[in-house]
């Protein structure tokens, strides 16, 4: 069905001639347009009793009388709309009253509800009981879908050349797919400029997460300008080390401790975590690699018997681990983990948590786009202390800055 609708919307967009963002706002506004008279033609429809033609069904002498032009303000700007009548005037349109030319407020209520991952039933309730508006799920559709023409701008906006600091992660979801619903994974990369400041750099939905998507996401960010990334925090997703590097062969990989500890406690036992755990933290809070080694050492010593793949995984995946133990403290705690998309995660989760599956990956992308805005809304201030972390990525990535004096 989505296959279906966008193959629609192509036609739609060829047929119109959209070539620029211009182009894109003025047919958004024609599909608004459009939509609100189906929706007026609608509601008379409802008031007659029958469809269009559909005489066989009249039980009432009143019928259809045409129409009269007005000019109404959208959230998408001035638009004229056909408002239809009836032939004994008694038609008092509801979403749009006889003397109503604002329609702002009632698109910009539907898309802030459901930017915050109210269901399109609990949408048409609530206008419903506060406006006396019937919206169902096709309007609600309709509506937020001026949103996607926004979200491919966002997607495809241009990047600062370089970032000090990139995180990877994926969110999971069901979704709709011909009919079928199927795990996909929302890709989201965060980066931090060289003003300290973070910023979602894009939300891609995918299949379920692989190395080679990733390396379709960071080959994407290259496209748009992104040439040089410092320093990358990932979980440890197989291949994704060699996806950086094939992307950006000198940016350094940090590892997530918080996903590492995660793997290798998996299979300890409950009565032995909290003694395994203890000798892990002697490891990841060592001041220096060499002390990090010889508690590394020790955890070896102690476990290996016991717990032979946990320790091994240490050991194996030590070049990415010990990445964060070439930099003092204040660069040091950004790096380890991915705590930092991991919150974004989890406030993408308490505005998708009622839907149980999306209709589409348009329908998924509308919600994580819309509350993306939101989210990154507060994110104005730069990094703590982020003068005295820039001069610490200068000694080590000097040639690699670039900052106008």
């Amino acid at each position: 069905m989505a296959r279906k609708n966008n193959t629609k919307l192509r036609e739609l967009m060829d047929e119109f001639g959209v070539k620029t963002m211009d182009d894109v706002h003025a047919f958004v506004k024609m599909l608004t347009a459009e939509t609100i008279q189906a929706a007026l033609d609608g509601e008379l429809e409802n008031e007659l009793g029958y469809s269009k033609y559909d005489y066989k069904n009249k039980n009432t002498d009143n019928s259809r009388n045409g129409y009269s032009t007005k000019t109404v303000q959208g959230a998408v700007g001035e638009m004229e709309i056909s408002v239809p009548r009836d032939r004994n005037g008694e038609f008092e349109p509801q979403l749009v009253k006889k003397h109503q030319t604002d329609i702002s407020a009632i698109e910009d209520k539907i898309i802030f509800m459901y930017s915050q991952g109210i269901s399109t039933r609990d949408i048409q309730k609530t206008m419903q009981e506060m406006y006396g508006i019937d919206v169902d799920d096709s309007r609600v559709s309709k509506i937020t879908d001026k949103v996607l023409p926004l979200v491919r701008e966002w997607q495809e906006r241009p990047l600062q050349s370089v970032y000090a600091m990139l995180m990877l992660d994926a969110i999971h979801y069901c979704v709709r797919d011909n009919g079928i619903v199927v795990k996909k994974a929302a890709y989201i990369a965060i980066g931090t400029d060289l003003e300290g400041r973070k910023d979602v750099l894009g939300i891609w939905v995918g299949a379920t997460e692989s190395s080679k998507y990733w390396l379709n996401v960071l080959n994407g960010l290259k496209n748009r300008g992104l040439k040089d990334i410092l320093i990358a925090s990932v979980d440890g997703l197989s291949g994704f080390v060699d996806a950086i590097n094939t992307a950006y062969p000198q940016t350094e990989v940090q590892r997530c401790i918080i996903h590492q500890i995660r793997s290798s406690t998996r299979y300890v036992s409950y009565k032995d975590r909290k003694a395994f755990t203890a000798d892990l933290k002697l490891i990841y809070k060592a001041a220096t690699e060499d002390l990090a080694l010889l508690a590394l050492e020790d955890l070896s010593n102690r476990w290996s018997a016991k717990y032979p793949l946990s320790v091994k995984s240490w050991q194996a995946n030590w070049p990415e681990l010990s990445t964060m133990f070439k930099y003092p403290p204040e660069i040091r705690k950004l790096i380890y983990t991915t705590n930092a998309i991991e919150n974004f995660n989890r406030q993408l989760r308490k505005v998708t948590k009622t839907k149980s599956a999306f209709v589409s990956d348009g329908a998924l992308m509308k919600v994580l786009y819309l509350a993306t805005m939101n989210i990154t809304e507060k994110w104005s201030m730069p990094i703590r202390d982020w003068g005295m972390i820039l001069d610490n990525l200068m000694v080590y990535f000097g040639d690699r800055i670039d900052i106008p004096l």
